[in-house]
């Protein structure tokens, strides 16, 4: 089995080979700006447009619903701010307290600019408690964001329900943060914006398309104000020139992912299962096992054994996975969302992230526990040496 082996799919994935090839005449003969009225611009503007309907097929939205931004932390960021700054005066903002830090410190950032700030409680497992959103129905928050599925634990919301909730005590713009739900299990935005949300978060690094495009699903009755002033590009809603071989490749990439969906969620569960069955052996404390999942992700730890060094001993061994999320890395302390969940620091400050994808095999799983066995006992070792 050829090393290293990747098993940080939440973080980034791959780029597909067709999406490359897709991509690849927008980086070299067709390099036209969509905005540019000649055939140049012409082609780049049909590239553009092709992959906004390919977005839009993917999760059941219409194509002028889809506001093409660079990441996800964008995305999340014109919702919070944009809805937030339609306003004449502030309002509240409700959103899990285990939401993605793009989500959060954006809306930690509306606090400056007088608005309320409801943070949502989460239980054990990880799922907003249906407690803390009737405690914050109550105070009737303008703004909401609840995210699809958990990028550290994957574990799933019932964003649907809330949002439906919140219409019918009095309204409120709702948003949910997609980005790992896309390619793994279905999603339809039309489903969703019935029942009360108004705009996903989508992100094309995240199934197996180019990094710097993403995009927000977004109800065209929502009123947003851009964060970026310039040409009046996507609807006037985000100017700068289009990036257009990533929109391209972003669309190809939808296309192929609404595809895996007839047999790589299965798949990804069978091993998510494989890999969880033999870490319970070596003593893990798995989060959010209690709870509706994503089938790739599992997210453990082992008392007394500190995270980051297991996750450099793995990476000597030739395995890549994650201490939590990707974006935070920098940030020493314990991951928010555990903390959330009420996992004794110690016991946070040990945890790893295995996210499976397109590309793992069980093969691949079996050398994983093998390794992980064998850190740990070395650990082990050594402890009981210095004492």
């Amino acid at each position: 089995m050829p090393l290293p082996v990747y098993l940080d799919y939440n973080a980034t994935t791959p780029l597909d080979a067709r999406v490359l090839e897709v991509m690849l005449p927008y980086l070299k003969t067709q390099y036209g700006n969509a905005s540019s009225r000649h055939e140049y611009g012409r082609a780049a503007r049909r590239a553009v447009d092709a992959a906004r309907q390919q977005v839009a097929a993917a999760v059941g939205a219409q194509p002028t619903e889809i506001i093409f931004v660079s990441s996800g932390s964008e995305a999340n960021n014109l919702f919070l701010k944009g809805a937030a700054a339609s306003f004449r005066t502030s309002g509240a903002v409700a959103f899990g307290a285990v939401e993605h830090p793009c989500a959060l410190n954006a809306a930690r950032q509306l606090a400056r600019r007088n608005w309320r700030l409801i943070e949502l409680p989460v239980d054990a497992a990880g799922r907003v408690t249906r407690a803390g959103v009737d405690a914050a129905l109550a105070q009737k928050p303008e703004l909401w964001s609840v995210m699809l599925a958990n990028n550290e634990t994957g574990v799933m919301q019932d964003a649907a329900e809330f949002a439906d909730e919140a219409q019918k005590q009095g309204g409120g713009w709702f948003h949910s943060d997609a980005a790992q739900v896309l390619g793994k299990r279905s999603l339809d935005f039309r489903a969703l914006n019935q029942a009360g949300v108004h705009a996903l978060t989508l992100s094309a690094h995240k199934i197996y398309g180019p990094k710097g495009a993403a995009a927000l699903v977004a109800d065209r009755r929502l009123d947003l104000i851009p964060l970026i002033a310039g040409g009046g590009q996507e609807g006037g809603l985000r100017s700068g020139t289009e990036n257009v071989a990533a929109i391209a490749g972003f669309g190809a990439a939808c296309e192929l992912a609404a595809a895996r969906l007839n047999d790589l969620p299965a798949r990804l569960r069978r091993l998510q299962t494989r890999l969880e069955a033999g870490l319970i052996p070596l003593g893990a404390t798995l989060f959010g096992a209690d709870a509706p999942r994503l089938p790739n992700t599992s997210y453990f730890a082992f008392a007394g054994v500190d995270g980051e060094t297991l996750l450099t001993r793995l990476d000597r061994a030739g395995f890549a996975v994650a201490s939590g999320a990707a974006c935070s890395s920098a940030n020493p302390n314990p991951s928010h969302v555990l903390l959330a969940m009420g996992v004794p620091e110690d016991l946070a400050r040990g945890a790893l992230r295995v996210s499976l994808g397109a590309d793992t095999e069980a093969e691949q799983i079996d050398a994983f526990l093998l390794a992980l066995e064998t850190a740990l006992a070395e650990l082990k070792n050594m402890t009981a040496l210095r004492s």
